[in-house]
């Protein structure tokens, strides 16, 4: 089978996803994608671009993947005829109606409407999280009721018909390369590797590392992950105060030396306000860092419930900032002890995509023989 992926923002986790599934799927993944600069026009008006590289792909497409940045009904309009009747499946990373806003920017409901367009003319939408998919679920009646005249209700059951969670494959097995020397360090190492952007809180995350340094608590810090947005100033801050703690700090654009850094990490922090699913916190689990991450979000149905709040070991969950600070402290103090390694890769060693692609690839055949049988 023949799939045309179209993504206008190929960055992050959307970039990891693609090269996953070109990787392992048993189908042929035919890519058209734009980089990550000005979200916003990548979605509104990029269209013509990606109408035109597809025109350059000379392959009989079975289907399309699509991503949630694409404007789907614009891209038909411009290809057509050509994918008129081809099975269209769209993978909702994000999506505009709860993505959150930075602080003094107000939300752009051009770009919800894209959004919500293209989801009705997807035959398929899967979502990354089941919280994920009950927030938006949640959010589409109060966007429709800002219709001046027909609402249009019904779509929402529409929209929900047709969608389904799939977790997104991750490139666990890379990892196995590398041995931990997490047993080598002189204090414990505490792992940032997400995003340095506000809705990951980093605000909370160096308040919690404050406070446990002014009771004279040592560790030393890890600080990656994607740094290629605006810097909060937080971290500068944390450069200034923690100096030679810091083992690590900014973007690893190489992947080995990233894998060493979360083998050597002890505790991985996630402080997020929101997120749909965070693959760094996933895979530095896999690498053995304990994670504290919050009692919400897609946290509580990504973590088994057997370690929510393990009896032999540190808690995973935390519901408050105190809380987080108290489970730090005990685990930097020996109060209480890491999980193994070997609990914490059962966490999502299913997630891998030797595993996942099967899942993808079964739905792609399914909805290939679904359309098959409509056009007799």
């Amino acid at each position: 089978m023949n799939i045309l992926a179209v993504e206008p923002f190929y960055s992050g986790s959307h970039e990891a996803f693609l090269k996953g599934l070109q990787n392992h799927s048993r189908h042929n993944i035919h890519p058209i994608r734009l980089n990550y600069r000005g979200w916003k026009w990548r979605m509104h008006g990029d269209s013509v671009t990606l109408a035109e590289m597809a025109s350059h792909v000379e392959e009989e497409i079975d289907l399309l993947l699509i991503s949630s940045m694409t404007n789907l009904p614009a891209f038909l309009s411009l290809t057509n005829p050509r994918f008129a009747y081809t099975p269209k499946i769209m993978y909702m990373h994000e999506n505009q109606l709860t993505q959150p806003m930075p602080e003094g920017e107000n939300r752009d409901m051009t770009y919800c409407y894209i959004n919500y367009l293209s989801m009705l003319v997807a035959d398929r939408l899967i979502f990354s999280s089941h919280f994920h998919l009950n927030d938006f679920m949640n959010a589409l009646p109060e966007f429709l009721e800002n219709y001046p005249d027909d609402k249009h209700m019904e779509t929402v059951h529409q929209i929900k018909e047709k969608s389904i969670v799939m977790y997104p494959g991750l490139d666990l097995s890379y990892f196995d390369r590398q041995k931990d020397t997490r047993s080598e360090n002189e204090r414990p190492v505490i792992v940032w590797n997400q995003r340095w952007q506000f809705d990951r809180n980093p605000a909370m995350f160096f308040r919690v590392l404050n406070r446990l340094n002014d009771i004279d608590l040592e560790f030393d810090l890890i600080l990656a992950g994607d740094t290629k947005h605006e810097k909060p100033e937080e971290f500068e801050k944390a450069w200034r105060r923690y100096g030679d703690h810091i083992t690590h700090f900014g973007y690893v654009e190489d992947p080995e030396t990233y894998s060493k850094l979360l083998h050597s990490g002890d505790i991985v922090v996630s402080t997020a306000t929101y997120e749909f699913f965070c693959v760094a916190i996933m895979e530095a689990i896999y690498c053995g860092c304990h994670p504290l991450v919050p009692n919400r979000l897609h946290y509580p149905e990504l973590i088994p419930k057997s370690l929510h709040n393990p009896l032999l070991h540190a808690p995973v969950l935390y519901e408050t900032e105190d809380e987080l600070f108290q489970h730090l402290k005990n685990l930097l103090t020996g109060t209480t002890k890491p999980l193994p390694k070997a609990s914490l890769q059962k966490i999502n060693r299913h997630m891998d995509w030797s595993v996942k692609v099967n899942e993808y690839d079964s739905l792609f055949e399914e909805l290939m023989k679904v359309q098959v049988k409509a056009s007799f």
